[in-house]
């Protein structure tokens, strides 16, 4: 199965910095702070590696998750 269209995080990093200055003063640190990590979930924000193939040089990135217990697409994380 591969990765969905369209996940949280990719909604939260188009369209949360606009949320975050409508909504000023109604979201808790807390809140801002899960919107955050989601934000930076699986990006190079995070830091990752890179895996190659050693026959056709083909390299897959892979990028680290926030350690949140659950990924921003609902798999839960092996972290």
């Amino acid at each position: 199965m591969g990765r969905p269209v369209l996940e949280v995080a990719d909604i939260f990093r188009d369209h949360g910095p606009a949320w975050r200055q409508a909504n000023a003063g109604h979201v808790s640190l807390d809140q801002l702070k899960a919107m955050s990590a989601i934000e930076s979930c699986r990006t190079a924000a995070l830091g990752g590696h890179v895996a190659r193939c050693e026959d056709c040089a083909h390299e897959v990135v892979s990028y680290n998750s926030c350690l949140m217990g659950k990924s921003s697409n609902g798999e839960l994380e092996a972290t």
